[in-house]
């Protein structure tokens, strides 16, 4: 026991003590690399499954969508308990913080294994409705498949990461999901190449890469790597602590979910112009959110930073740890959105080497998303800062601009008004619109809610779970 209590305090010290900027660096490295490497990994899939032509590729695009509404449940649940307990190691209430994780752990694998069931009572119905052309149906019926038959791990791994990063162990959280990473990308290359096994052995190599991350992730509680524990004996028997879990983890929700949405519909818009546009903007597109996964990983970093010091009621240092964040994502945006305008066919040709149609597609349309990089990073972080102090409400609409509010009537709109330039154009006028909307709320937040010290007091972090 007195080892227990020394390993907390010397934690709940590092995360409210040490030096605000290389805290939130130490803790992004890790989170940054994390997301870099799974998306990698996605980006892996597409690399090898081009080698199969269009109609793969177009089919690895369309389970995307099946893909992104697994991780809105397992990033929802994982999200809202890591912002409920990080406040609640801040605030020094440890036994509250493993009930949670417990919880929100035990729900996630509940939730994952639902939407395996109802998504494979008919496969075929699905992917069609997500988008997939005559052509790339059987394809992506055969990725889905194994997909959907993974989501109870894809769901809970997410949980476990998020429990990780919320005590500040995000390099234990990053040997886990860098793991699974890696070895998808030598399954790929195996299953593909090698056994020939086609679009199916990309999504069995995922499946089994996961199986591998969670097996990492779940070990670091089993041997007491953790702070906070899961135990079956401090699962809550209130169904008002799993809401709660959820409705702080709602803005994740509607990010990840709207995500999907998003890309059904972009699906549907390019998919009269055919596999190789369809082919073309799925490349983009993960490339695109590669670059930004980098600036997630950033906040995932500064998050329980905010957290653990708004429930101490350090609030200096939870302004300190989002200006810190800002510096490092505009940075990062210029420097990356540089890249991308001067090189942008090229990094496309990496994938369909002299595919002209499909280069100058992509091509194009990186170079317009390479414009709203610098200012991605403010927005996402913003939304995070929202959603990491449990101030609901106002996360979720933050969380719903991007891919939603703004993103949803523009794919509906321009493409009928200047044709494949406006399915190009979309997602960067969404950031930017995004970014436009987020200054006010960084603004009212800092004022209203964590004003400089000596300025008044700021709304407590209990209030903050009613919004």
């Amino acid at each position: 026991m007195a080892v227990t209590v020394n390993k907390n305090t010397n934690e709940y010290r590092r995360m409210t003590e040490s030096p605000v900027f290389g805290l939130v660096l130490r803790l992004s490295v890790p989170t940054t690399f994390s997301m870099l490497i799974t998306s990698i990994y996605n980006l892996a899939d597409t690399y090898f499954v081009s080698s199969l032509g269009n109609s793969a590729t177009s089919a690895v695009g369309v389970v995307f969508s099946i893909q992104s509404i697994i991780q809105a449940v397992g990033y929802g649940f994982g999200m809202g308990s890591q912002s409920l307990i990080s406040r609640r190691l801040g605030e020094r209430k440890k036994e509250e913080a493993d009930l949670i994780a417990t919880s929100g752990f035990l729900a996630s694998v509940l939730m994952g294994a639902l939407l395996m069931a109802l998504g494979l009572i008919n496969v075929p119905m699905i992917m069609n409705f997500f988008g997939a052309t005559e052509t790339a149906l059987p394809l992506a019926c055969d990725y889905g498949f194994w997909i959907l038959l993974g989501a109870p791990v894809f769901c809970s791994s997410f949980v476990l990461n998020n429990i990780l990063r919320a005590e500040g162990k995000a390099t234990l959280s990053m040997i886990g999901l860098c793991s699974g990473g890696l070895l998808n990308i030598g399954l790929d290359a195996l299953f593909i190449l090698g056994f020939k096994m086609g679009v199916a052995g990309a999504a069995i190599a995922t499946m089994l890469s996961q199986i591998v991350s969670f097996l990492i992730l779940i070990s670091f509680f089993i041997f007491k790597k953790s702070t906070v524990e899961i135990n079956l004996f401090k699962t809550s028997r209130r169904l008002t602590d799993y809401i709660d879990i959820f409705r702080v983890g709602l803005p994740t929700v509607f990010r990840q979910s709207l995500g999907s949405v998003a890309t059904t519909l972009l699906n549907r818009a390019v998919r009269p112009y055919g596999d190789a546009a369809m082919s073309a903007v799925g490349i983009a597109n993960k490339i695109y959110m590669l670059l930004r996964s980098m600036l997630i990983g950033v906040g995932q970093g500064f998050q329980p930073v905010a957290g653990y010091n708004f429930g101490a009621k350090l609030y200096d240092r939870v302004r300190s740890a989002f200006n810190s964040a800002v510096f490092i994502g505009t940075l990062y945006g210029i420097a990356a959105g540089a890249v991308l305008f001067l090189f942008s066919g090229d990094i496309i040709g990496i994938f369909r080497p002299g595919d002209t149609e499909v280069i100058d597609i992509g091509g194009r349309m990186l170079r317009y998303l390479s414009i709203s990089l610098p200012v991605l990073g403010y927005s996402t972080f913003v939304n995070q800062l929202y959603q990491s102090l449990g101030f609901v409400a106002p996360a979720t609409f933050l969380a719903s601009c991007r891919q939603g509010i703004f993103f949803i009537p523009m794919i509906l709109i321009l493409p009928h008004v200047i044709g494949l330039s406006g399915i190009e154009l979309t997602q960067a006028i969404s950031d930017l619109l995004t970014f436009v909307v987020s200054i006010p709320f960084h603004i009212y937040m800092m004022r209203r809610h964590i004003p400089p010290a000596g300025s008044g007091a700021p709304v407590s972090a209990s209030d903050t779970d009613e919004n």
